[in-house]
């Protein structure tokens, strides 16, 4: 049985008059976060996740900031890229275990219709996915409320 486990993490800083979108899901929010495409960083650390367990480069490579055809982009595209290019090399996901670090932007009210989202996404069982989320207790940038971060972990099996 071939198995492969991916991590990914991503950070966003907080800015004011965009829209805070979170697993594909926009929260109601005065801030959103600055990034070159809709800086969903929970989508983005997926991504990645994806990416290295099947050994290619980051989501960066892939879809750089320099490139303005990503610009305010859906990162759902990012993720379908990856997802696409882990069933090409005959992988399906196995899980996804996540978790956001934020101190302002309370998730669970919306954590099971981010798991929907991404289970839509991922063309697999919303049962196969964990979203947690967490603070630092005031420690640091997010801490401060200046951004927030999350992490994800997938595995993949060859099917």
């Amino acid at each position: 049985m071939d198995l492969r486990i991916g991590q990914g993490i991503d950070f966003h800083k907080f800015e004011y008059g965009r829209k805070m979108i979170i697993g594909g899901v926009e929260f109601n929010s005065p801030f959103g976060l600055k990034g070159h495409s809709d800086a969903d960083v929970l989508l983005h650390a997926i991504t990645d996740a994806i990416l290295g367990a099947i050994g290619e480069k980051d989501i960066g490579y892939h879809f750089p900031d320099t490139d303005n055809r990503f610009k305010n982009e859906n990162s759902k595209v990012f993720l379908e890229k990856a997802l696409n290019l882990s069933k090409e090399k005959g992988f399906e996901i196995s899980n996804l275990d996540a978790t956001i670090l934020c101190e302002k932007t309370k998730i669970n009210p919306l954590r099971d219709k981010i798991r929907e989202n991404i289970a839509s996404i991922l063309q697999i069982e919303k049962e196969r996915i964990n979203i947690k989320a967490t603070t630092t207790e005031k420690m640091g940038f997010i801490g401060r409320s200046e951004g927030i971060g999350a992490m994800a972990v997938v595995l993949l099996v060859r099917g």
